[in-house]
């Protein structure tokens, strides 16, 4: 991701409805995780200034920021986060160091995604668990994905196998976003340009009602704009 692009991404998150239910997602499933011990050693790949791995830390999770942007690492060293500079197709981390990896919009900017995931299972101890979102469906391909530096987007069938294929077992994978993919992808074909941008107040509190109305409804299986994977290291 572009040094602009991620500047953007940290002027906007902490009021955007996107990232700020995609960070409620994270917290979901940090909640979950805590049935299966206490937090251990969290890896954030690709972390983007550290908005998610803020949520790590609120968590108990001792958490640890790799990311190739050296723009990245500054804006999460500011924020107070421990972070590394590293490429996720060769981190700089021993084998089986981490009980959670998380991976959030990172691996559709990799040419060699398989050999990313890769790298996050490595890094993983087993029994550990890997949290993985990416964009879905070419279908939905713009001009925000080129401003954003995407490479792809993905299938449903198309993540499992990247993961399946790396070493993981894929627990649940869900579709999200749902309710405003068509509203999406109206806009985005407007677009000529990134859709990471400051959002009218009263337009931000809409959005924010729609997508959280989907955490109440069994839309999951539904084609949406993104897809969110939960795995484990065997």
């Amino acid at each position: 991701m572009e040094a602009t692009e991620i500047l953007r991404t940290v002027e906007v998150e902490d009021r955007h409805w996107w990232y700020r239910e995609r960070r409620a997602i994270l917290a979901r499933e940090l909640r979950g995780l805590r049935r299966l011990g206490p937090p251990g050693r969290a890896l954030d790949v690709g972390a983007a200034g550290g908005g998610n791995t803020r949520v790590l830390v609120e968590h108990g999770w001792d958490a640890l920021v790799a990311d190739f942007s050296e723009t990245a690492v500054e804006l999460a060293r500011e924020r107070g986060l421990r972070a590394i500079h590293a490429d996720a197709r060769d981190l700089p981390l021993p084998d089986g160091e981490f009980d959670l990896v998380t991976a959030f919009d990172v691996l559709e900017h990799i040419e060699e995604d398989g050999r990313a995931a890769g790298e996050l299972v490595r890094v993983l101890r087993p029994g550990g668990t890997a949290l993985i979102t990416v964009p879905c469906d070419m279908a939905l391909w713009s001009a925000h994905d080129v401003a954003s530096g995407h490479v792809r987007r993905y299938t449903r069938e198309g993540l499992d196998a990247l993961l399946t294929g790396a070493g993981l077992v894929v627990d649940r994978l869900w579709s999200w976003n749902v309710l405003l993919r068509p509203v999406v992808a109206l806009r985005r074909r407007r677009l000529s340009g990134s859709d990471v941008t400051e959002t009218p107040r009263l337009v931000n509190a809409a959005l924010t009602a729609v997508v959280v109305a989907e955490r109440y409804l069994p839309v999951r299986s539904l084609p949406g704009v993104s897809l969110v994977a939960r795995a484990h290291r065997p």
